[in-house]
C-alpha cells in the first residue's frame, strides 16, 4: 500500500487540527490532555527547521515564538517579538566557538558557572594607533604597533567605547559575538573568587612559559585554562606599550564619565590587578557567555 502524499498528510494534519487533539505517535495512545498536538516517539525525534544565521534574518515579519534551529550557533532560536534570542544551546560552553561575522574561531573554556573565550578578541577593521576609534557603524581595533601579525596573536585592542559600542549599558553584546558580552566588574571578580582570590589567580589565568610572555612569568599555570596573552596597550596619544609584559583587560563598568575599570596580569607576579583607566586607553577584549 502506497503511503499518503506529503500534502495529503499535511491536509489530515491540519484538518484535524481544526476539530480534536492530535497525536503523532508510535502506541496509538491518545493525546496528553493537555495538549493540542503530543508526539510521542522512543526512537526519533523532532527537527525544526534549519538555517544559517543570515538565512533566519531573512525571514520576513516573523511571528512571536517563532522557533529555528541555527546551524552556526548549533542552537535552538526563537524570536521574542523584537530580536532573535538563543533558547536552548547544543552545549553550554562549546569548546569553539565561531564569530559568524568574520568567520574566525575562538576556543572557550568553563571557569566555574562561567563559560569565557580563551583567546583574546580579535574583531574589526585595523587603524593606526594615532587615531581614534570611531563611532561610525564599524568595529575597528588596533593592533600592537599597527602589524596586523600582532592581532592574529595576541588579539586587537580597543577603546572603551569601541569595545562597548558606544552605549554604557551593564553587560552588553558590544563588539562580542552574538549570544556574548563584555563581562561586568562582577563578572571578573566571580572569575578571580573562583579562583583563589585576586592575590593567586592571574598564575592560573596566565598562558604558561616564555613563548609570548616575558620572564619569568611567574607563577604562570594556566589552570583555569583561560590562556591570558599580554597584548600591551595603545596609549592615549597613539604609542604602543608593555606587549609580553602586561595583559589588560577591559570591563563594561565605567567610572563616570572618564574612565572604565579593567583587570590588568603581569609578567612577574601571579596577582590580577583591578583598577580604572581612562576611556581612550587600547586595551583587550575578552568576552563572556550570556
Amino acid at each position: 500500500m502506497k503511503k499518503p502524499s506529503l500534502f495529503i498528510a499535511i491536509f489530515l494534519f491540519f484538518n484535524s487540527a481544526l476539530f480534536a487533539q492530535v497525536g503523532i505517535n508510535s502506541d496509538n495512545s491518545t493525546p496528553d490532555p493537555s495538549a493540542e498536538l503530543d508526539v510521542k516517539f522512543t526512537d526519533r525525534g523532532f527537527l525544526p527547521p534549519r538555517m544559517s544565521t543570515s538565512l533566519r534574518n531573512a525571514i520576513p515579519s516573523p511571528a512571536v515564538g517563532l522557533l529555528i534551529f541555527n546551524t552556526d550557533e548549533k542552537a535552538i532560536n526563537i524570536f521574542n517579538g523584537t530580536n532573535w534570542k538563543r533558547m536552548i544551546p547544543y552545549d553550554a560552553c562549546p569548546p569553539v566557538l565561531l564569530d559568524t561575522r568574520d568567520g574566525k574561531l575562538y576556543t572557550t573554556v568553563k571557569i566555574g558557572t562561567q563559560c569565557w573565550m580563551a583567546q583574546n578578541l580579535n574583531v574589526g577593521t585595523r587603524i593606526n594607533g594615532s587615531g581614534d576609534q570611531l563611532d561610525n557603524g564599524i568595529i575597528e581595533k588596533y593592533c600592537y604597533n599597527d602589524l596586523e601579525s600582532n592581532c592574529n596573536t595576541y588579539g586587537g585592542l580597543y577603546q572603551w567605547d569601541e569595545a562597548m559600542q558606544y552605549v554604557t549599558t551593564l553587560g552588553v553584546q558590544g563588539i562580542c559575538p552574538l549570544g556574548w558580552h563584555l563581562p561586568s566588574d562582577a563578572d571578573w571578580i566571580t572569575l578571580t573568587t573562583f579562583l583563589g582570590g585576586t592575590s593567586a589567580a592571574g598564575g592560573k589565568m596566565k598562558e604558561t612559559g616564555t613563548t609570548h610572555w616575558a620572564s619569568p612569568n611567574t607563577g604562570a599555570t594556566n589552570s583555569s585554562g583561560f590562556t591570558a596573552l599580554p597584548g600591551g596597550y595603545r596609549g592615549s596619544y597613539g604609542s604602543f606599550a608593555n606587549l609580553m609584559n602586561n595583559a589588560f583587560f577591559w570591563t563594561s563598568v565605567e567610572v563616570p564619565t572618564e574612565y572604565a575599570w579593567y583587570r590588568k596580569l603581569f609578567d612577574n607576579a601571579a596577582n590580577v590587578y583591578r583598577y580604572y583607566d581612562w576611556k581612550d586607553i587600547g586595551y583587550s577584549g575578552r568576552c563572556l557567555k550570556d
